[in-house]
C-alpha cells in the first residue's frame, strides 16, 4: 500500500464505520475528520457517507487500535492486544509510512508501546505532542479525536484540527 502517512483511531463507531465498512464513514467525527483532511490535500472530497461515495485518500490510510466498537469508547488492554496483529500488518503493509498521526490519547499511548517509546523519554499526550522519527519508528503527531464530545465541547476546534494537518504536510514535504 501506497502511504506515507498513518492515521490511528480508537475504534470504529458502531453507528459509523461499522454500518458502512470504512473508519470514520457515516459519523459526526468522520465529517469533521474528512472535512480537514479534504482542505489538507489528503482527500479528494469533504465528506465521506458510505463505500460508494467517491472518496480517495491521497498518501494516507486509517486504521484503529481496535477492530470492534469497544463498551463505553473505553477498550480494555485484552481488547486492543486482541487486535494489535491487525493494525502491525498495517504498519507493515505501508511500504512508504513517514509519519502517523494518532486520534486521541489511547491511540498515542498505543503507538508508543508497539514502537516500544518509553513514555518518559515521549512527550505526555496532548494536542500536538510531537514525536520525531527514531531508528525503529516513524515521526508521530498526537491530537485530540475528532469525537463529538471533543468537537462540541470546543476541546477541539476546527482551526486545531487544520493545525494538525498542516504540520503533518509540513513534517512530510
Amino acid at each position: 500500500m501506497h502511504a506515507r502517512l498513518l492515521l490511528v483511531g480508537l475504534a470504529p463507531g458502531a453507528h459509523g464505520s461499522n454500518r458502512t465498512g470504512r473508519m470514520f464513514t457515516g459519523d459526526s467525527s468522520g465529517i469533521f475528520l474528512y472535512k480537514a483532511l479534504f482542505k489538507a490535500g489528503f482527500a479528494n472530497q469533504p465528506n465521506a457517507t458510505d463505500n460508494d461515495d467517491g472518496l480517495i485518500l491521497m498518501d494516507a490510510f486509517i486504521s484503529a487500535v481496535c477492530r470492534c466498537a469497544p463498551p463505553g469508547n473505553r477498550p480494555t488492554p485484552q481488547e486492543m492486544a486482541n487486535c494489535q496483529t491487525y493494525l502491525l500488518e498495517e504498519i507493515r503493509l505501508l511500504h512508504h509510512l513517514q509519519g502517523i498521526v494518532a486520534l486521541g490519547q489511547i491511540a498515542y499511548d498505543r503507538l508508543l508501546q508497539i514502537y516500544q517509546i518509553e513514555s518518559r523519554s515521549a512527550p505526555k499526550f496532548s494536542h500536538g505532542a510531537y514525536i520525531p522519527a527514531g531508528d525503529n519508528h516513524p515521526w508521530m503527531l498526537a491530537s485530540y479525536h475528532p469525537s463529538r464530545q471533543n468537537t462540541q465541547t470546543g476541546r477541539l476546534t476546527e482551526e486545531m484540527f487544520d493545525a494538525i494537518w498542516k504540520k503533518a504536510l509540513e513534517i512530510l514535504r
